[in-house]
């Protein structure tokens, strides 16, 4: 059934990619398609989501569930992911750099992660800070800041 294994030629057109830019794998979602290519995550409804912009995708019998960077969220419901779910998480960890947990001074910690698009250079940080601790605080924000450059000195990047 090779109509399985090839997304409609329509979908591939309407996809909202980069020039060069390759289909890795696809599954259906309702009226849509889940689509990994290798820059990016197209869901239905037109969203393209660079891998370097993914924070976490998980994905249950529901479908699959994306928050960015950013904190912004969407959803896909997927039946059948094929494919998907390895791709992506692939791809995803393909663009992290440095992650590194750093304890602050008498608090808790921060994540520090380095993201590149592929095959490109680290354009920024994220600082993820654990549950309890407030990054609108001055101090702590200085602290993560301080713990940042350490990573970034000893890892140079």
């Amino acid at each position: 059934m090779s109509f399985l294994r090839r997304l409609p030629a329509d979908v591939r057109k309407a996809l909202a990619t980069e020039p060069g830019e390759r289909v890795l794998a696809f599954a259906p979602s309702g009226d849509g398609w889940v689509v990994a290519t290798d820059l990016a995550l197209h869901l239905p409804g037109g969203a393209r989501v660079p891998y370097e912009m993914i924070d976490r995708a998980a994905w249950s019998e529901e479908g699959l569930r994306v928050t960015t960077t950013d904190g912004e969220r969407h959803e896909a419901p997927v039946s059948e992911p094929r494919r998907v779910p390895e791709t992506v998480r692939e791809r995803v960890n393909s663009t992290i750099v440095v992650n590194k947990h750093v304890q602050l001074p008498g608090r808790g910690g921060v994540r520090l992660v380095a993201r590149r698009p592929p095959g490109g250079e680290v354009k920024e940080w994220t600082l993820v800070f654990d549950e309890g601790i407030d990054p609108a605080d001055p101090g702590v924000r200085a602290q993560a800041e301080q713990a940042l450059e350490g990573v970034r000195r000893s890892m140079g990047v």
